[in-house]
Protein backbone atom coordinates (compact mmCIF):
# COMPACT_ATOMS: atom_id res chain seq x y z
CA UNK A 1 0.00 0.00 0.00
CA UNK A 2 1.29 3.56 -1.11
CA UNK A 3 0.33 6.67 1.19
CA UNK A 4 0.38 9.90 -0.54
CA UNK A 5 2.61 12.39 1.60
CA UNK A 6 2.24 15.51 0.95
CA UNK A 7 6.15 16.49 1.24
CA UNK A 8 7.40 13.04 0.05
CA UNK A 9 5.40 11.78 -2.69
CA UNK A 10 3.62 8.31 -2.86
CA UNK A 11 5.85 5.97 -0.01
CA UNK A 12 5.14 2.52 0.93
CA UNK A 13 3.40 2.31 4.00
CA UNK A 14 6.09 0.58 5.90
CA UNK A 15 7.48 4.15 6.41
CA UNK A 16 4.27 5.36 8.41
CA UNK A 17 2.66 4.40 11.53
CA UNK A 18 -0.46 4.63 12.06
CA UNK A 19 -2.13 7.04 14.54
CA UNK A 20 -5.98 6.26 14.22
CA UNK A 21 -9.09 7.20 13.92
CA UNK A 22 -8.90 11.24 12.37
CA UNK A 23 -12.71 11.21 12.89
CA UNK A 24 -13.19 10.97 16.66
CA UNK A 25 -15.57 13.56 18.64
CA UNK A 26 -13.55 16.38 20.42
CA UNK A 27 -11.71 15.33 23.83
CA UNK A 28 -13.86 15.44 26.66
CA UNK A 29 -13.42 18.30 29.62
CA UNK A 30 -11.27 17.89 31.66
CA UNK A 31 -13.29 17.34 35.08
CA UNK A 32 -15.46 15.01 32.90
CA UNK A 33 -16.55 11.83 34.58
CA UNK A 34 -14.40 8.98 33.98
CA UNK A 35 -16.88 6.89 31.98
CA UNK A 36 -16.53 9.63 29.27
CA UNK A 37 -12.72 9.21 29.36
CA UNK A 38 -13.02 5.59 29.02
CA UNK A 39 -15.85 5.58 26.24
CA UNK A 40 -13.05 8.07 24.72
CA UNK A 41 -9.83 6.26 25.08
CA UNK A 42 -11.06 2.64 24.58
CA UNK A 43 -14.49 2.16 22.92
CA UNK A 44 -13.95 2.49 18.95
CA UNK A 45 -15.79 1.64 16.07
CA UNK A 46 -14.86 -0.35 13.10
CA UNK A 47 -16.02 1.05 9.89
CA UNK A 48 -15.97 -0.63 6.53
CA UNK A 49 -15.60 1.33 3.66
CA UNK A 50 -14.49 5.24 3.50
CA UNK A 51 -12.92 6.44 6.67
CA UNK A 52 -9.89 9.34 7.92
CA UNK A 53 -7.11 8.33 9.68
CA UNK A 54 -3.72 9.95 11.21
CA UNK A 55 -0.53 8.28 9.88
CA UNK A 56 2.69 9.67 10.54
CA UNK A 57 5.61 9.48 8.09
CA UNK A 58 8.01 7.99 10.84
CA UNK A 59 10.65 7.25 8.53
CA UNK A 60 10.22 9.77 6.22
CA UNK A 61 9.50 13.77 6.57
CA UNK A 62 7.74 13.37 10.31
CA UNK A 63 4.46 14.95 8.95
CA UNK A 64 1.62 14.05 10.63
CA UNK A 65 -1.11 13.65 8.03
CA UNK A 66 -4.74 12.56 7.43
CA UNK A 67 -5.29 9.82 4.70
CA UNK A 68 -9.14 9.10 3.34
CA UNK A 69 -9.05 5.30 3.30
CA UNK A 70 -11.29 2.81 2.44
CA UNK A 71 -11.26 -0.24 4.81
CA UNK A 72 -12.43 -2.57 2.77
CA UNK A 73 -10.15 -2.84 -0.72
CA UNK A 74 -7.30 -0.43 1.01
CA UNK A 75 -7.43 2.24 -1.55
CA UNK A 76 -6.78 5.86 -0.83
CA UNK A 77 -8.67 8.35 -1.78
CA UNK A 78 -5.94 11.31 -0.44
CA UNK A 79 -4.16 12.93 1.95
CA UNK A 80 -3.34 16.03 3.55
CA UNK A 81 -1.38 17.39 6.45
CA UNK A 82 -3.22 17.40 9.62
CA UNK A 83 -4.35 20.66 10.88
CA UNK A 84 -5.13 21.72 7.54
CA UNK A 85 -8.99 22.13 7.06
CA UNK A 86 -10.41 20.25 3.79
CA UNK A 87 -10.76 17.10 2.51
CA UNK A 88 -7.83 15.08 2.11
Amino acid sequence: MLIPCPHCGPRPHSEFTYGGDAALDARPDAAAPDGEWIDFLYLRSNPCGPHLEHWHHTLGCDALIVVARDTLTHRIDGARLAGRQGEP
